[in-house]
């Protein structure tokens, strides 16, 4: 597999360090892409908190792309001194913050800031992607009002879940990768599923 690239923006065609080992799964340039697409200009100005960042591919090509802060969150120490060499090669480290820490301690803390986007790209098969949700069900406030809560998984690993907080408006499937997005549960869409 080729190291992922930065598709667009300041950091256009910059090829990630990988991080070492197979302990992470970087998003294909494809997903990344179709992401990015569905996203568009709402990107330019917007926070990002990166969980399970890996290579911080994901949050980077954000920052590359216009966005206003982001927030790398890993556990490994390998995947962090990756994503601080990757954001110092693209010139994006100022717009940034890397911390070493367990996600799931992360989401149970007392918000700091809101987040437009979430996104939740844990290791597979071991359902902590619906950990991650329903910690952050249960401290809603990451998420802005008008964000996104974004997983991927592997399809298999999917199932449906209902949320006090969030709801899920649209999936996407790329191979074997499937993107789900969530956002806040408005009042009135409570009332319709109650």
């Amino acid at each position: 597999m080729t190291n992922p690239r930065i598709i667009s923006g300041t950091a256009k065609g910059f090829r990630l360090k990988p991080v070492p080992g197979d302990t992470t799964r970087p998003i294909t340039d494809r997903v990344k892409e179709a992401l990015f697409n569905i996203l568009g200009i709402d990107v330019e100005e917007s926070a990002w908190l990166d969980l399970f960042a890996g290579t911080g591919s994901v949050g980077i090509e954000a920052l590359s792309r216009g966005a206003s802060f982001a927030r790398f969150i890993d556990l490994n120490r390998q995947a962090v001194e990756t994503i601080q060499y990757n954001l110092a090669r693209t010139g994006l480290k100022e717009k940034s913050q890397v911390v070493r820490n367990d996600a799931f301690h992360v989401l149970k803390d007392i918000p700091d800031r809101e987040f437009e986007y979430i996104y939740i790209a844990p290791p597979q098969y071991k359902d902590l992607w619906l950990k991650s949700m329903h910690s952050l069900d249960a401290n809603p406030q990451w998420l802005s009002q008008d964000g996104w809560v974004i997983v991927q998984i592997d399809p298999v690993e999917y199932r449906k879940e209902g949320y006090t907080h969030f709801r899920e408006i649209e999936q996407r499937k790329y191979g074997s990768t499937l993107l789900i997005f969530y956002e806040w549960n408005s009042p009135q869409t409570q009332n319709e599923e109650s």
